[in-house]
């Protein structure tokens, strides 16, 4: 016998629909679907770093603007707020509620963007990533209006996870205090401020203990933060590691017509931060060129350009660059490079030997400790190099350097990492004085530019062969015709 359903349940069935459609339309369920045009696997790298959570304690997610950072960071915390893990998730799971603190750079953005990915914007709580009906309570932060201070969410086993909005301008002081399970780091963060955080996720007694996550655009340059997840400035990452790397030309949410739009209002030393995540320049880059303006592929250089090697010599590290000479485009490629440290001359003049006997060179020698130059260039000579001194003026090497790096006159092949390394890390500190770590191929491009007059060709453009007398009569000459 079938039973009639109550009037009370039949009353309630259309609002019971309702429920069931807005939750099936919260803004978490729009994200990493498995179909449609933004599906799952047309975002590897954003799976990439979600993956990279179950390995690793500290993880960075370097990317440019519009790539969905911020998104990706709102994205995972909710999980984790809410323990309601996709059946796809390969990531970190906790098994219980959490404690969570997400923070950015001031008080007002992190209303104007964490804030409002997470919770919706003011007043319409429970638009953003975590769904309404879990949000049990929250507490407004003081001298900021519509901001939130600390949020209370229901967590599936029942229990109650709690995030609390922290800023940077606080001060390393507002990060001290009790253990978090997860802490979200959205913009680059000062470094006592991840140290911190580092400590406060250390101290959580749930196994393998907390996490902090980075999500940001590297507009500081390779700053020591950076470096500490990029050893030596290489950009590099490797797939299972805690570094995710992600560019514009991963994305399917962009069309040709946006980038090129967008790419117009960025300026030129900030292009590759802001569309591949490589970091910027930053301000106290020395040559705030990008690198794709300079980087180029590899080809075979003519044997008639001019060319020219320069060296800087030292016991911990010994460098040279070659550089060739285009005379119609009068563009200097670097080509090839050498460094090695803690090797006698012998060693070094034996390498560059190798690229042609014939390339004269120019050297520093006040990096080998001799008294003079001239010793410094009988000890090379003697080994086989055509050298002479460099002209080490550092000031006017750097201003011959940006100026043709600026015009497009100096390129470098792509196969001279270590250049673009160093390249990376030259800068001035916040005095104006020259950071001197790691830039002995910087140096060299100094004497290279700077010495390019005694650039050398190996012979002269290859020709056709004419006969002298062609064109002329040459009726009696006998033999010599």
């Amino acid at each position: 016998m079938t039973r009639e359903p109550s009037a009370s349940l039949v009353t309630a069935l259309p609002e019971l629909d309702a429920e069931v459609e807005r939750r099936r339309n919260y803004k978490i369920t729009s994200y990493f679907k498995d179909t449609g045009p933004y599906r799952r696997e047309l975002y590897p790298k954003h799976e990439q770093f979600f993956r990279a959570g179950a390995r690793h304690r500290t993880r960075a997610f370097i990317a440019g603007n519009r790539v969905g950072k911020s998104a990706t960071g709102a994205f995972e915390t909710t999980l984790h707020l809410t323990g309601d893990y996709p059946d796809w998730w390969a990531g970190r799971r906790f098994d219980g509620p959490v404690h969570v603190w997400a923070a950015g750079d001031t008080a007002k953005t992190v209303r104007d963007i964490l804030q409002e990915k997470l919770l919706g914007p003011p007043g319409a709580a429970g638009t953003g990533m975590i769904p309404a009906h879990l949000i049990l309570r929250q507490t407004a932060k003081q001298g900021l209006s519509d901001a939130v201070e600390t949020l209370w969410v229901r967590h599936r086993s029942g229990g109650t996870s709690v995030l609390s909005f922290k800023s940077y301008d606080q001060r390393r002081e507002a990060f001290q205090g009790t253990a978090q399970h997860l802490i979200w780091l959205d913009e680059e963060p000062p470094e006592d401020i991840l140290t911190e955080s580092i400590m406060r996720t250390a101290e959580t007694s749930d196994f393998p203990g907390g996490m902090v996550m980075l999500t940001f655009t590297p507009l500081q340059g390779l700053t020591p933060l950076i470096l500490s997840f990029l050893p030596g400035g290489n950009l590099t990452a490797p797939a299972d590691g805690n570094v995710v790397f992600c560019d514009w030309s991963e994305l399917p949410h962009l069309s040709e017509e946006e980038k090129a739009d967008l790419l117009a209002r960025i300026p030129a030393y900030q292009r590759d931060a802001r569309t591949k995540g490589i970091p910027s320049l930053g301000s106290g880059a020395i040559y705030q060129v990008p690198e794709s303006d300079i980087r180029v592929k590899n080809f075979e250089i003519p044997e008639h350009w001019p060319r020219l090697f320069a060296l800087d010599t030292g016991w911990d590290s010994t460098a040279a660059v070659w550089g060739a000479l285009d005379p119609e485009a009068q563009v200097i490629f670097l080509y090839s490079i050498y460094k090695r440290g803690q090797a006698e001359p012998p060693i070094h003049a034996e390498a560059i030997r190798s690229r042609g006997t014939w390339i004269p060179g120019v050297g520093d020698a006040a990096a080998v400790n001799l008294s003079d130059g001239q010793q410094f260039l009988n000890i090379y000579r003697r080994l086989g190099l055509k050298l002479e001194l460099a002209d080490k003026a550092v000031e006017a090497g750097i201003q011959d350097v940006w100026e043709l790096l600026s015009a497009g006159r100096l390129k470098v092949f792509e196969s001279c990492g270590p250049w673009f390394e160093e390249f990376r890390l030259y800068r001035r500190d916040d005095k104006g004085r020259i950071v001197k770590q790691n830039d002995h191929l910087m140096d060299c491009t100094r004497y290279l530019v700077r010495g390019r007059r005694r650039m050398k060709t190996q012979r002269p453009p290859t020709q056709r062969w004419r006969p002298a007398f062609a064109g002329r009569d040459t009726r009696g000459l006998g033999w010599m015709a």
